[in-house]
């Protein structure tokens, strides 16, 4: 579907049309404008079908119909999301490394690679990708979920965060839920990843089992915490996050048990 080698040498195909984060409909609803020759400001992708394509950030305001990253996540499919995510995070990228931030002279794109060179100091500055866990804690069949203040009323979800300097990913998974809910965990195992454009995060899915069930919240970036059975769930995660997808396979796991 989506393919990311650079289309160096095209000036037309599909265009993506971005203002603050949010993301023009084209004409079909979809990511998508029609094909048509690139303006030159324009920031190559990668490839849609074999057509290229290519961003534009606008300077003005969005549309009344233009829709944030998060509202056309939920109505994508998942072949889209790669495109997506990669438009979000190409458009963030450049709209904070206009300048250089060794000498704050104004860059310049590289055309064969997603790179801003500074043509003063020849400092690069790369799209900035931050490495986070995201965890699901279980004890027997049972799962820990929790609530940040963000999220939306009723909503719970797995125990996430960045992984610090020097830090990897398995201790920062121990740190991050010992902090948070003050739960110590025994063995601890690797899913998956899932690129996350808000900003710019790759998140590093993990199980671990609980050592207790005995809860401390952080009162901060935790408001709440419980233990949830599968057959009594709170309202979850939406399905096209990783959160959800290792809710799904636990629960599926505990389904394949009884039967």
């Amino acid at each position: 579907m989506f393919r990311r080698d650079l289309p160096t040498n095209a000036d037309q195909g599909f265009l993506i049309r971005m203002a603050q984060g949010h993301i023009a409909p084209g004409a079909d609803g979809g990511l998508l404008q029609s094909l048509q020759k690139w303006p030159e400001s324009a920031l190559p992708l990668g490839w849609w079908h074999d057509t290229p394509v290519a961003l534009v950030v606008e300077e003005s305001a969005p549309g009344a119909d233009w829709l944030d990253g998060r509202a056309w996540l939920s109505q994508l499919p998942e072949s889209q999301f790669s495109l997506l995510s990669t438009a979000l995070q190409v458009g963030t990228w450049w709209r904070d490394h206009r300048f250089c931030g060794r000498c704050g002279s104004r860059t310049a794109r590289v055309a064969h690679e997603f790179a801003m060179r500074c043509p003063i100091c020849e400092h690069r500055n790369y799209p900035r990708i931050s490495p986070c866990i995201i965890t699901l804690v279980t004890h027997g069949d049972a799962m820990l979920l929790a609530r940040s203040p963000r999220f939306p009323p009723g909503r719970y979800s797995t125990l996430a965060g960045f992984i610090e300097p020097g830090e990897s990913a398995e201790d920062a998974v121990r740190r991050e839920i010992y902090e948070e809910v003050g739960i110590a965990v025994g063995r601890v195992s690797y899913y998956r990843s899932q690129a996350w454009p808000f900003p710019h995060s790759l998140m590093l899915g993990f199980f671990a089992e609980a050592a207790s069930r005995r809860i401390r919240i952080d009162g901060e970036e935790i408001v709440d915490a419980a233990w949830f059975s599968p057959g009594k769930l709170p309202q979850l995660p939406p399905l096209y996050s990783i959160s959800r997808t290792l809710i799904e396979m636990h629960l599926g796991s505990v389904a394949r048990k009884v039967r």
